[in-house]
Order: structure tokens, then sequence, then C-alpha cells
């Protein structure tokens, strides 16, 4: 993106931040007209019915990496934490990259996590190796939680940071691998708070099961399960976290200064595995809103992102 760009887009992101509702989605706030609770920064325990296959591939296992390949670090070959991974067991509708037909992106909108403000990337890309023999490949997309708010409230996660997640998938399986993390806000660079990684995957895990999951009280096998729905789809996530694809500790985690505690890693060596099915889908004849945000408000947006095509 060009500077002057870059520019336009800040100017007219940071106007469009006070068109998302304030009532909705305030870190730590349950509710959002909704009867299971949801969070953005902070984000009891249920059973998960295992299935056979893991439904992913241990990129360890064939020359990939569990961790992300960040430019630019110091030191050099520092990387952020693949901690979810939503297997390919689930739903094949859910597996697809589309917000139709209860595909991925309707999903995580499920959760309130929205693809990038106007569809604008400022932040670097980052590469991963998934052991699938695609080397390294740059991130699908990066998502960030809307506030309530599909249109237009990721805006507000880019300049006050949040929950936010990258994510590839893996071609042999199918599967998506996500790095969660919970950020500072732009004017802060977008570090990564303490506990910061752990604390994003539990509360992706939390908003999508309705639960409230504690970080120090997770182990391996822990498992939750619990409904989330958008656009009149129902989805069932069961989850079951996993040790032995990354290691507990901060060697080679990128941000470790920041996000290691005085008593822990920057890490604690889980991964959240999903498995999704869609419990009920919207009838024939049903029409989709436009649900948190007026037509006039989408209008506007559509014209502002078809401005910043041309400069």
């Amino acid at each position: 993106m060009s500077t002057a760009r870059s520019a336009l887009f800040l100017i007219i992101a940071s106007q469009l931040v006070s068109l998302v509702p304030t009532t909705i989605a305030s870190p730590g706030q349950l509710g959002i007209a909704q009867a299971q609770p949801r969070w953005n920064v902070s984000g009891t325990l249920s059973s998960l019915s295992r299935r056979d296959s893991a439904g992913y591939n241990n990129p360890n296992a064939t020359g990939g990496s569990m961790l992300t390949i960040v430019n630019g670090t110091y030191p050099a070959g520092l990387g952020e934490p693949l901690n979810v991974i939503l297997s390919a067991n689930s739903n094949k509708d859910v597996l697809v990259k589309s917000a139709d037909d209860g595909g991925f992106l309707n999903y995580m909108l499920s959760t309130f996590m929205g693809e990038e403000c106007l569809g604008q990337h400022l932040g670097d890309d980052q590469m991963a190796n998934l052991g699938d023999g695609q080397g390294n490949h740059t991130q699908v997309e990066e998502l960030r939680w809307d506030f309530g708010n599909p249109y237009i409230g990721t805006c507000q996660e880019t300049f006050q940071g949040g929950l936010h997640l990258r994510y590839w998938v893996q071609s042999t399986t199918g599967a998506y691998f996500m790095a969660t993390s919970i950020e500072v806000g732009a004017s802060a660079g977008h570090d990564i708070v303490s506990d910061g990684y752990n604390l994003g995957r539990d509360y992706l895990v939390g908003n999508l099961t309705g639960t409230q999951v504690e970080s120090w009280n997770v182990t391996n096998q822990t498992t939750y399960s619990g409904t989330s729905s958008h656009n009149n789809y129902t989805y069932r996530t069961d989850v079951q976290y996993v040790s032995g694809l990354l290691l507990n500790s901060s060697d080679g985690i990128n941000h470790y200064l920041t996000v290691e505690t005085s008593t822990e890693p920057a890490i604690d060596g889980l991964v959240a595995v999903l498995t999704v099915d869609i419990l009920s889908r919207p009838t024939s004849s049903a029409f989709a809103s436009l649900s948190s945000v007026s037509f006039g408000a989408t209008l506007l947006v559509a014209g502002i992102a078809s401005v910043l095509l041309l400069v």
C-alpha cells in the first residue's frame, strides 16, 4: 500500500471507528444480545466426543514448523505459535474460505472475528511451513475482533488492539492452522500483551463454545464444547487441547520479552484443536439481514473502499 493510500486509510478508518456501537463487546463484558457470553480481551468445562483421527498432520514431522516466520525480528528467526487448529474432521462446508453456505468466514463471524478494516491490510505478512510440501507460504489473511459489527468493527480493533489471528491452510489435509494472540493498539506498534498467545487461543475457544477458559487451568486433553451462531447458521465446536506440537518455552517466540511473565514462559506448549459441525442452517426463504449496521453505512463503506482502490 502506498504512503498516500495508507494515510487516507488511517484517516477514514479512525472516523469509522465512531460508527461502531459502543455498547457491544467491551473487553470483559458479557451478553451482546445473546444468551452466551463473548469476550474480546478477557475471554466450565464440557465434554468432547473424541474422533479417531486428528484431522491434521504435525508440521514438525515433515520438515515444517509450528512457529510462523516473522521478518525483521531481533534476534532474527523468531516466530509466533500456531496455537489453534481447525481439524479437517470438521463439516466440509466450514473448511471452505467463504462467508456463504456456513463457510469458514461465517464461522469466524459467529465469534465476532472479521476480515480487516475496509479490506485493507496494514500489518506485515507472516509466513509458515506446514510440512505439506508447499514450503514457506504467506498467511491467507488476518482476522480481527469486530465488536459485533461485521462491516466496520475491525477498524476499532486495528486502532485499539484486542483479539486477532492469522491463518494458513494445510494443503494435504485441509486443516486450518491459526496464530492467535491479543495485541495492543496501533499507537504501541501492535505488540503482544503479557501471556498474549495463550490468552488469544483461550479467548477464541471461550467465545466459540460460550464458556470461560482460564489459561492457567488448561492441560493436555482438556476439552470444551459449545455453540455459536451467525447469519442463521449454528455451529457446534468441540475443542481438545493437545501437547507435543509446541514447546512450553520462550525459545524462538516473537515478542517473548513482553509476553513471558515472571513465572511462566511465553507459551505453555498447548494447541487447541477445533472440530466443528453445523447444527442448523437458514431455510431457503431466509434473507440475510444487514444486522448491526444500516444499509446507508454499508454503502458508505463500499464507496470508501472504492476510493482507496483508486489512490
